[in-house]
């Protein structure tokens, strides 16, 4: 239930006494840590309060704007040294994200987590690939954030639980492609990608177009904030999503591709399932971010491709007999919320980099 249900001038008024003690605490916090930086005395010891300046300068209190691109960069050098430094910075990142009570710090924390994976180092990102040690679904743990202290930030508290599962879920795809989706650090050569999934068997296939699918869905089920118009850090991590968007749609169109050669060889398990997951993106249509700067062929092409897909494929199972795959998809249909059970990120999960590199999500 909301508990700001109208705006009124007292309202304001608590939105400003908030934000100006946001910024004083942040303004405080950065001091304390600058200070005791300084009081060190060895480079291992100044080491944890440079990172704790970076953190803080990084994620404030400011519900409107997103963190400076420098910021940013420098949280991001942190994966530029030792295993050792790479590790100490997932983990503060972490921490914060997990110990704040604050919408803005919590939105500003999962945006870094999203640069790590978009254009963090290897290290940085193979830590964050085995962060945390317990695995699971939603182990970000932020499903029941509730910042209620103003309007602005009860708003915003739904974008923290979104953004949240769209992190994971993100990182679920990662781990089945065998790379970070949309990372500059982990270009996919096309040609090679399209090599890659040739080799794989049908229903490694169907589990990579489903994880694709889901992902797009996810993007989906982003807030509907009317009253966030305008707000540069919701429009920051929009942008970012909206570039995986993109990726997930070309990494879907190849593996489409490759279904389109094997529609004949498919068992009826695998094209109930393939047919589920193309006849959910089709309820995307409509609903996706639009991205600037991108083709209308593209998303175009993108949603003739899935439908004379579903259209062939169906046809090719109904042709093959008796009603099977009316049947069946009547099942699996049933069945449809269980799907996610085999997404959750395990300890003996890994990421398949292109170098031939194994990393567990998860000890």
């Amino acid at each position: 239930m909301n508990p700001w249900p109208t705006q009124t001038h007292d309202m304001g008024k608590t939105r400003k006494m908030r934000d100006l003690m946001g910024a004083i605490k942040d303004k405080a916090s950065q001091s304390k840590a600058a200070i005791l930086s300084k009081l060190s005395v060895s480079a291992v010891s100044t080491y944890p309060y440079s990172l704790d300046v970076t953190l803080l300068r990084a994620t404030t209190h400011d519900p409107f704007t997103p963190p400076p691109q420098k910021h940013l960069a420098n949280l991001l050098s942190f994966g530029n040294s030792s295993r050792a430094t790479a590790s100490a910075a997932v983990e503060s990142l972490m921490d914060r994200l997990q110990t704040t009570h604050d919408s803005a710090v919590a939105l500003k924390c999962l945006l870094a987590v999203h640069h790590v994976i978009k254009y963090g180092s290897f290290i940085l990102q193979d830590q964050l690939a085995v962060y945390p040690a317990a695995g699971g679904r939603n182990y970000l743990n932020l499903s029941n954030f509730r910042d209620d202290s103003t309007p602005l930030a009860w708003e915003l508290s739904s974008w923290v639980r979104w953004y949240a599962q769209y992190v994971e879920n993100l990182l679920l795809t990662s781990r089945l492609l065998g790379f970070f989706l949309g990372s500059n650090s982990c270009t996919v050569d096309k040609e090679k990608e399209e090599d890659r999934v040739s080799s794989l068997m049908n229903a490694e296939l169907v589990r990579e177009t489903e994880s694709l699918v889901s992902l797009v869905e996810e993007i989906c089920r982003r807030p509907e904030s009317l009253d966030l118009d305008g707000n540069r850090l919701v429009m920051e991590i929009l942008g970012l999503v909206g570039e995986d968007q993109i990726c997930a749609m070309n990494e879907t169109i190849v593996r489409v591709n490759e279904f389109d050669e094997r529609l004949s060889c498919l068992s009826l398990c695998d094209s109930v399932e393939l047919l589920s997951a193309l006849k959910r993106s089709e309820e995307c249509a409509g609903r996706l971010l639009a991205v600037p700067n991108v083709k209308s062929d593209l998303v175009s092409g993108f949603w003739r491709l899935i439908k004379e897909t579903v259209v062939k494929a169906a046809k090719v199972k109904e042709e093959e007999g008796d009603g099977k795959l009316v049947v069946a998809m009547r099942r699996h249909s049933l069945s449809e919320s269980a799907r996610f059970g085999d997404r959750d990120i395990r300890p003996s999960d890994s990421v398949r980099f292109p170098s031939g590199r194994h990393v567990s999500f998860g000890y």
